[in-house]
């Protein structure tokens, strides 16, 4: 079995990709199961791929075993440029956004435009060595399209992923934080990594 670091030190995030991986042949390593902590990588990139990249490169030359990362940026239907947070999803204005002030914001969007269509564009890299780096931002690493909403879901809500609140199905019509894990599978960026890893032949 492959041993593959993913290079995260969410535990969540972690989890929930061994999770959607487990019919794959690898064991995945988070950075916690590392011997010793890395640099952070520098993450300035124009686009979710250009930041996947950084972030992969930088835990391959530290660690030197084969490790993916991810990145990802929203995009909504129908709104102006300048409106579309792209990779800046939690900096409005130059300002980093609490989870108070991203409900507030992205609520007022859907309030002044109506329900948003919206979408998030995953991007991944998987770098087995410096020769073989293999990468992708595509609709088979998307997720599907979703509605973000004025008014949050009135239940609890999960620290670090506030969107989650605003964001409703549109195949069940059900906000995120109502639907279980096989549900909201086909909206999180861990299906677009395994559509990724299916593509491949390691």
């Amino acid at each position: 079995m492959k041993k593959i670091l993913f290079g995260t030190g969410n535990a969540a995030k972690l989890s929930a990709m061994r999770r959607r991986l487990s019919e794959l042949d690898m064991e995945i390593l988070g950075l916690a199961d590392m011997d010793r902590q890395p640099p952070s990588p520098p993450e300035d990139g124009n686009t979710s791929l250009e930041n996947a990249r950084q972030k992969a490169l930088c835990y391959y030359d530290f660690y030197r075993i084969p490790v993916f990362s991810c990145d990802s940026g929203l995009y909504f239907e129908g709104l102006p440029q300048e409106l579309q947070p792209g990779i800046h999803v939690r900096t409005v204005g130059g300002k980093y956004l609490t989870d108070e002030e991203m409900l507030e914001y992205y609520g007022g969007l859907a309030r002044k435009y109506g329900d948003l269509r919206a979408r998030y564009r995953h991007a991944v890299c998987l770098v087995m060595d410096r020769e073989h780096i293999y990468e992708a931002m595509d609709d088979s690493t998307a997720s599907e399209v979703f509605l973000l909403k004025s008014v949050p879901y009135a239940g609890v809500r999960h620290k670090g992923f506030p969107l989650d609140s605003l964001s409703v199905s549109l195949g069940t019509g059900k906000y995120f934080y109502e639907m279980d894990e096989e549900q909201t599978d086909h909206l999180a960026v861990e299906d677009g990594v395994l559509n990724f890893f299916r593509g491949l032949e390691l």
